[in-house]
């Protein structure tokens, strides 16, 4: 049987039939003919894939943020940075998300994006989480591990921070400036899922970028200091000990007890 909705598509009531289809109408006559009934379609099929994805979605935010904590935590020998890093990379993604929902679904401000209200695509959540999460971690690794080397060398955790981020503070803005100016172009497009992939992944690097690193990660290490870099001593015997560079090389002595020089440039 093929029936045909008063509403669109991707319209809220269209989603709540499909919905009342399943849960009120059809269960009772299910029951009485002893026949089972499905409800298919492009909406009864979106719905279906938000349902999977949602229920996974927990899973796959977990092992992602676990593994990458643990990664942290095995190189820079702290407990805060894997910890600092997890909450403030979630907070640029639900960011991101929150202004996407309220211009793309709510309609806030959707006049000046060109595009109507209506529900956000089942995947743009999953490849936003997974995309942003890598690209915040490359800025976290980046800018932390300048700091960590600051530490290492002076023992003064307030003076790593503003070292670290005076040498890398630019490069991240740079980098994420570019990478703001590709997603906005996505934003341009007429399709609202490519408008909608772009809009959201350039709020995120924005957030994460100017907000997240140049402004509230510096101003956390200031506030804990050395306790920045504190690990258990019984952790940090567990733990592998992994390098970012590897070690300078040493200058092999010659046979007779004597170094080996490489011979001089000459012009």
């Amino acid at each position: 049987m093929q029936a045909f909705p008063r509403s669109a598509p991707q319209d809220a009531a269209t989603t709540d039939l499909v919905n009342r289809l399943r849960g009120q109408t059809l269960p009772p006559v299910e029951r009485a003919t002893g026949t089972p009934l499905l409800v298919a379609g492009s909406t009864a099929v979106g719905v279906d894939f938000s349902h999977v994805l949602a229920s996974k979605l927990p899973l796959f935010i977990g092992v992602v943020v676990g593994l990458a904590a643990l990664l942290l935590l095995i190189v820079f020998r702290s407990l805060m940075i894997p910890l600092q890093a997890a909450i403030m990379n979630l907070l640029s993604i639900g960011a991101s998300l929150g202004v996407a929902v309220a211009v793309f679904q709510y309609g806030w401000l959707s006049g000046v994006v060109g595009v109507q209200a209506g529900p956000i695509d089942a995947f743009i959540p999953v490849m936003l989480f997974s995309i942003v999460f890598g690209l915040s971690m490359d800025y976290e690794v980046f800018l932390v591990s300048r700091i960590h080397e600051e530490w290492v060398q002076r023992g003064d955790a307030r003076r790593a921070v503003v070292q670290g981020l005076a040498k890398t503070g630019r490069v991240i803005t740079a980098a994420a400036t570019i990478m703001i100016c590709v997603f906005l172009a996505f934003a341009l497009n007429d399709d609202r899922a490519v408008k909608l992939f772009g809009a959201s992944f350039a709020i995120a690097v924005f957030v994460d970028a100017f907000v997240v690193r140049s402004l509230l990660l510096p101003a956390l290490l200031q506030l804990l200091g050395r306790r920045t870099w504190w690990l258990p001593a019984a952790l940090d015997r567990l733990l592998p000990h992994l390098a970012i560079e590897p070690p300078e090389p040493v200058d092999e002595p010659a046979l007779g007890g004597e170094r080996v020089d490489e011979p001089a440039l000459t012009r």
